[in-house]
């Protein structure tokens, strides 16, 4: 066989057959939101100034989990076919890299009257992006939407907070980073615990079309 799935046919009343399609890469969804949630979760807890060293641990992640791994997740959801998870993991595992350039080569070149401008259209761009993104989101289930959902609200906050050069506006984006990074990672249970029991256990709350 030399596609990445095949299908397998069911009988169905009528003596119609049913296409399941049978994939020959996992589901990487749980892996991209894993990835996703912990990094999110390290930065948005250096946000709220709980543990400022958080953002420290946030700039490691960023490289390779939320970074690398990722971005392996889209790739793999190209294979599946998927466009929307393909997109959105490709993009956000490409922001997590991008952010640890920033963070340890670009931030430090430039002057600190000039900084918070950098940040905040380095946020504007993925606030964009994540708003229209969270639109197709909503055909996904309500798991997934409430990640985009918080997510919008978290860049707007820090895209704020960072042309203000508010600790204010940071802060309480972190806390919605924080709910992002749950809401992500319940996601991600949903479906590692949903897939391996092969029935639904976890609820994602799947919307009407």
């Amino acid at each position: 066989m030399t596609t990445e799935s095949a299908a397998l046919s069911e009988p169905v009343a009528g003596g119609a057959t049913h296409v399941v399609p049978m994939h020959r890469v996992a589901d990487p969804a749980p892996l991209g939101l894993a990835a996703f949630a912990m990094t999110t979760f390290a930065l948005s807890i250096g946000n709220t100034k709980v543990w400022g060293p958080g953002a420290d641990a946030a700039l490691a992640l960023a490289l390779v989990y939320g970074g690398g791994v990722q971005l392996l997740a889209g790739m793999w959801e190209f294979v599946r076919k998927n466009t929307f998870g393909a997109l959105a993991f490709s993009s956000y595992g490409a922001f997590w890299i991008s952010y640890y350039v920033f963070g340890k080569f670009v931030a430090p070149g430039v002057s600190a009257s000039d900084l918070p401008t950098a940040v905040g259209v380095f946020l504007l761009g993925w606030t964009i992006f994540t708003f229209y993104m969270t639109i197709p989101s909503l055909r996904v289930s309500g798991a997934v939407a409430l990640v985009f959902i918080l997510l919008t609200i978290t860049f707007v906050l820090l895209t704020v907070g960072a042309f203000d050069s508010s600790t204010g506006w940071d802060k309480v984006g972190g806390w919605f980073g924080v709910a992002t990074a749950a809401a992500a990672w319940y996601a991600s249970f949903a479906g590692v615990t949903n897939e391996t029991f092969k029935k639904s256990i976890i609820p994602t709350f799947p919307l009407a079309p």
